[in-house]
């Protein structure tokens, strides 16, 4: 019987991409849910009130990144479609705008909770070979807190941007709101800039957090 080999690249990517596809619909998810629920229903008349992936999958974002990822190495950076939103809809629109932004991101860490919890379930109560199963949910844990504080970022496009204008409205927040696709293009130099190595330091602080909790349950 041939010896076949599978590349351990492609059995990390088997296993991170439905958290992926599961952490990015759930945050869209929660947007849409959160904005039919202040009195925005752009989302759910749109079909984006629903949790399959498909609904929320950018063609760039969602599935030509995860391939250069795995065909070059690169760390993987993707996204989904954002959820439409039309302001005029809230009775009051910062602080429902605000909420809204932050139920994303919120849902996200939330997420993280419960893998994390599954993770220290079968950590205990699985049987037979479980690295794999453990991986996927700290997998989960991981993608999740990333997303989380990644997306609270005040930098155009991202969640942060529209929480710190609905905090604090004034000429310059409106102003970083307005920047469009240079709020793209500045979030991406941030992303190589060496300021990307002190935000990954804090992401695997808070991750150490998880860790330590994880050791004192002996997992």
């Amino acid at each position: 019987m041939p010896n076949i080999q599978i590349n351990e690249k492609l059995i990390s990517f088997i296993t991170f991409l439905p958290i992926f596809l599961i952490s990015l619909s759930i945050h869209e998810f929660a947007h849409a849910f959160s904005a039919s629920k202040f009195g925005d229903d752009t989302a759910k008349n749109l079909g984006r009130l629903t949790l399959n992936p498909f609904k929320h999958a950018d063609l760039i974002g969602t599935y030509l990144m995860p391939l250069v990822s795995l065909t070059t190495g690169i760390a993987l950076i993707g996204w989904a479609k954002p959820v439409p939103v039309n302001r005029s809809n809230f009775k009051n629109i910062l602080r429902d705008d605000a909420i809204v932004s932050f139920a994303g991101p919120f849902s996200n860490f939330i997420l993280s909770i419960i893998f994390f919890i599954l993770l220290l379930f079968f950590a205990h109560f699985g049987s037979g070979d479980k690295h794999f199963i453990l991986n996927f949910f700290w997998y989960g844990v991981f993608l999740n807190i990333f997303l989380f504080f990644f997306n609270l970022l005040p930098i155009p496009p991202l969640d942060g941007s529209h929480i710190i204008f609905d905090l604090f409205p004034n000429n310059f927040t409106a102003r970083l709101m307005k920047l469009g696709i240079y709020g793209s293009i500045l979030l991406m130099l941030f992303i190589y800039s060496p300021l990307w190595s002190f935000f990954m330091k804090f992401i695997n602080l808070i991750l150490s957090l998880f860790i330590k909790t994880a050791n004192f349950f002996n997992v």
